[in-house]
């Protein structure tokens, strides 16, 4: 399947381009929700198998299911499909929606929180009120999961969403982001979990977080928090977060800490970044370029990683591939996202013959395309055209950039979900 729906317009006479955009291609084609879930998950005669276990449907007074985040809507399709009339009922809570024969399924917002997504996690609350000890209830969780699941604690919308802002704007990574979030939420850190207690619990993770912390993918809602309420004041207090805010005050709210909410759930990761970063590999080896996975866990200031790559000593015949989520300290009142910064900032630096890739494994850079490709070609075609990096830079405005140079890759909404790709190309 052909992930990259301007593949024909980035590549042009470029082989170099070509190739690097199969490969990206071949990342995405490996963490299909649906792949990996038919992969997985199977019914065979009366027993759910995931993997080597087995869960006996009848054991269960009733199954329900739960879909958070990007992957949600798709999951929630496949499990259908799968188990068909086992399940007893559901709530889907993904940035797509539609319709599904035994769940109700709700169409959220994201990156920020917001009323509606609110209003449908009360109703997975009201779900979860009527499970009992006898009762399975399957849970997917994916990437977006932090904003999508929202049940705040002691505060409103509103304010949620400005300290969400600040927090994101200073330039925090998501392990002191989803710290904070955990605190002031009456569902995250684990506490969807006691909802769902005394039932049996299986998460099915798709993992978006560095290191693939199950108790980070978002925010962990039925994880054990090992993060207390001094640990989110101190990120608080980091970057200044009340005073901005304008606020004397954030209540903040422990996570569940009795291991028995815990007993009875199992924590998956069904699939990672390092997925797509292995096919992605196997797809440059059998393009003819030698290939090295650099890390799966790579971060740092997005310009600062999007120049370390251009700079890279320069291999014939070489792929450098990585995964990993950066960050961005927004200065400007520009429109993008920090894929399309690193590959901005990594413009001027790019020698020929080198192709630089950033993109998101969900489609969406904080905008509605995926990423950017970038190499000395477009750098050349942009000055022509009187576009200045550094004042793009300054403004934080990579959309408009490469809306007007050219190199945004669109792959509209992926469905998948597990943090961002990376890959250098030379030839």
């Amino acid at each position: 399947m052909n992930y990259i729906k301007n593949k024909e317009e980035l590549s042009g006479d470029s082989s170099l381009r070509r190739d690097s955009l199969d490969i990206l291609n071949a990342g995405y084609s490996a963490i299909n929700t649906e792949s990996i879930l038919k992969e997985k998950i199977s019914l065979i005669d009366d027993e759910i198998c995931i993997g080597s276990d087995r869960f006996t449907c009848s054991n269960y007074k009733n199954v329900y299911f739960i879909g958070i985040g990007k992957c949600a809507f798709e999951g929630a399709e496949v499990i259908e499909e799968i188990l068909g009339d086992k399940i007893a009922d559901g709530v889907v809570l993904d940035v797509n929606a539609g319709v599904l024969k035994k769940m109700r399924s709700f169409k959220g917002t994201h990156p920020l929180p917001s009323e509606e997504n609110v209003s449908v996690t009360k109703q997975i609350v009201s779900l979860l009120g009527g499970v009992g000890k006898e009762d399975l209830v399957l849970v997917l969780i994916s990437g977006g999961g932090s904003a999508l699941l929202c049940l705040p604690h002691n505060i409103d919308c509103d304010t949620l969403i400005k300290v969400t802002l600040e927090l994101t704007k200073a330039g925090a990574d998501i392990y002191e982001l989803n710290t904070v979030r955990k605190h002031l939420s009456e569902i995250q850190g684990g506490q969807l979990a006691k909802f769902a207690y005394p039932a049996e619990v299986i998460s099915l993770i798709f993992s978006d977080v560095l290191g693939d912390d199950i108790s980070f993918i978002a925010s962990g809602p039925t994880v054990y928090d090992n993060t207390t309420i001094q640990d989110a004041e101190k990120v608080l207090e980091k970057y200044d977060i009340l005073k901005k805010c304008g606020l004397k005050e954030l209540k903040l709210k422990e996570t569940p800490k009795d291991e028995k909410y815990f007993l009875k759930v199992k924590n998956m990761i069904v699939a990672s970044n390092k997925d797509a970063l292995v096919a992605m590999r196997d797809k440059a080896e059998r393009l003819g370029y030698e290939s090295e996975i650099l890390t799966n866990e790579l971060s740092g200031e997005a310009r600062e990683v999007g120049i370390s790559f251009a700079e890279r000593s320069k291999e014939e015949k070489k792929c450098f591939i990585a995964g990993g989520e950066t960050t961005v300290k927004i200065k400007g009142d520009g429109k993008g996202g920090r894929n399309q910064e690193a590959v901005l900032a990594s413009l001027p630096y790019l020698p020929k013959n080198r192709v630089f890739i950033s993109a998101a494994s969900d489609g969406r850079d904080n905008t509605d395309t995926a990423g950017a490709l970038g190499d000395s070609e477009l750098y050349s075609s942009s000055l022509e055209k009187g576009l200045d990096v550094d004042e793009y830079l300054k403004d934080n405005n990579s959309y408009e950039f490469f809306k007007k140079a050219g190199g945004r890759v669109e792959t509209g909404i992926t469905g998948s979900n597990v943090s961002d790709l990376f890959l250098l190309l030379d030839k």
